[in-house]
């Protein structure tokens, strides 16, 4: 059975809303976590090497971030259809979603959140503006980042706007985008 370690009111919420909305069997356990405003504590029962959430097990599988547990999730539970297989038509912009998340998107949102600019963080990740016009790019085409398919690249990416709205544009197309992810989530986990 697949174990997924994660605490409430942090980054692996959008995690376990996957696991309900693929309707997988996982074990989902509560840890407490250091948070960023210095409460909490490492609990010494996550497996996490940095003792971080979320981090899912499967037997002698162990995978950490998010954009590789939900790739991992939803390849291993194909019948929802929260993301293109091996094969299938958008699996590239699919992958390149789930590694902009982490190596673009992530870091530029906790630099922007702890106030840290530098010439050496726009000229290797771009800027705040520049990765909202690449979010909204293919939104201007259809009403989610794969076009006519709601995937978990959606969530993970919308999932941040939930934490930082102030971080959102005064335009429509990714502000709007939000709003139909939350909804999309809210309806399938309900």
């Amino acid at each position: 059975m697949l174990t997924l370690y994660h605490s409430p009111q942090s980054r692996s919420d959008t995690v376990v809303d996957l696991v309900r909305m693929l309707g997988a069997d996982v074990d989902i356990r509560e840890v407490t976590i250091r948070r960023q405003d210095g409460s909490g504590a490492q609990d010494p029962g996550n497996p996490h090497p940095e003792k971080k959430v979320p981090y899912l097990v499967d037997g002698d599988e162990h995978v950490r971030e998010r954009g590789a547990i939900m790739l991992y999730l939803t390849d291993k539970y194909p019948q929802a259809k929260l993301g293109p297989l091996a094969g299938e038509a958008g699996r590239g912009a699919y992958l390149s979603w789930l590694a902009y998340y982490q190596g673009v998107m992530e870091p530029l949102l906790i630099l922007q959140w702890a106030e840290v600019s530098h010439p050496v963080v726009t000229d290797g990740l771009g800027d705040m503006e520049r990765m909202l016009e690449t979010l909204a790019t293919p939104l201007r085409k259809g009403p989610w980042l794969l076009g006519e398919r709601f995937s978990a690249a959606d969530m993970l990416l919308s999932s941040p706007f939930q934490w930082f709205g102030d971080a959102l544009p005064a335009g429509p197309e990714v502000r709007d985008w939000v709003d139909r992810c939350a909804k999309q989530v809210s309806a399938r986990t309900a």
